[in-house]
């Protein structure tokens, strides 16, 4: 069987190498939808190289921010280290949500999910146990209002992440607005009034398999379906 020559792996090294460089500046400027003409051509490659390394859009979104999605997980794994149930809780919401600021690719990943990647799936699955734990134990200290569901944090990413697209360049200061209104009504209720029904976590989970399609990224038709029993949201 034929191998290819050190040479010819080093270039092929290379030419991944500066893909992903390429993609994690360009999404994280312009969001996942970023034309990948235009991050073959900063990367100096053809279009050609560029789907021999990352056959769709998806795997080369997966491997670009896989490490800026274990961020998100390292988050919500800190925040529990903090004593206090309520300060845990928004440290971690300010966290994501500062991050998701950061990198519109980010954003938009956040918003929905790439079920083919094992990697981001997974880091998906580690985050939200810990979210889930997070949520349970401000509750228990009667410091988060008591019809506060996971969902509701998934809303707040996925209007935080419009919201970061329309002011990014000339509101920056917009989103941590956002967050702290956001914070504020999540807190305990007080005679506050009761909140609507939240979405479902099988329509919140039909949503983010939407935006992937939309986005380019989305799973067969198959695929969505089998998402829609487990919300993953960060």
């Amino acid at each position: 069987m034929h191998e290819e020559s050190p040479g010819l792996r080093a270039d092929a090294t290379r030419n991944r190498d500066a893909i992903l460089a390429a993609a994690k500046e360009i999404f994280a400027e312009r969001g996942i939808e970023a034309s990948l003409e235009e991050i073959a051509a900063r990367a100096r490659v053809g279009i050609a190289t560029l789907y021999r390394r990352f056959p769709s859009r998806q795997h080369l979104v997966a491997a670009a921010l896989v490490e800026k999605v274990a961020k998100y997980a390292e988050a919500a794994e800190a925040a529990l280290a903090i004593p206090d149930a309520w300060a845990g809780f928004c440290s971690y919401v300010k966290t994501i949500c500062e991050l998701q600021a950061g990198d519109r690719g980010l954003a938009d990943l956040l918003s929905m999910t790439l079920p083919a990647d094992e990697d981001v799936e997974r880091l998906r699955r580690t985050a939200n146990d810990h979210v889930v734990e997070l949520i349970d134990r401000a509750k228990a200290a009667g410091q988060l209002r008591a019809d506060f569901v996971k969902e509701d944090l998934l809303v707040l990413l996925i209007a935080n992440a419009a919201l970061v697209h329309v002011t990014r360049a000339e509101a920056p200061r917009a989103s941590r607005r956002l967050v702290a209104l956001a914070l504020d009504a999540f807190g305990r209720t007080d005679g506050r009034s009761a909140l609507p029904a939240p979405p479902s976590s099988a329509e919140m989970a039909s949503a983010m398999c939407s935006l992937a399609r939309e986005r380019g990224c989305g799973a067969s038709t198959s695929q969505s379906s089998s998402q829609k029993s487990e919300l993953l949201p960060l």
